[in-house]
């Protein structure tokens, strides 16, 4: 198992317009990735975040190589998409994780 976390930062000047783009275009881009295995999309919450609004997808791969494959081009379109729609007003922060040990059912 290989698992990739992506942090979604976005200000306060997008706000509905980011949440529907959550609830419409990024998750129908996340239905249809072939190689994740499963995900979670979160809102975060956070007693740190007092400027715009972080949205977490965590996302499980079979094995590191398709993760790297999913690095450098489903991410590269998701980002690029974001970009457009957005600017700068959504960061995307890339988080590799490398589990030690697990237990996910």
């Amino acid at each position: 198992m290989s698992v990739l976390s992506l942090t979604f930062h976005s200000t306060n000047n997008i706000g509905p317009s980011w949440d529907r783009y959550t609830e419409n275009n990024l998750f129908e881009m996340i239905e249809n990735l072939m190689d994740v295995e499963k995900y979670i999309l979160s809102e975060v919450e956070s007693d740190m975040i007092d400027e715009g609004k972080n949205t977490n997808l965590l996302l499980v791969f079979d094995n590191s190589e398709k993760r790297q494959d999913f690095i450098e081009i489903e991410l590269q379109n998701i980002t690029e998409r974001i970009e457009s729609e957005f600017g700068e007003e959504v960061m995307v922060f890339v988080t590799l994780l490398n589990p030690k040990k697990q237990r996910f059912n």
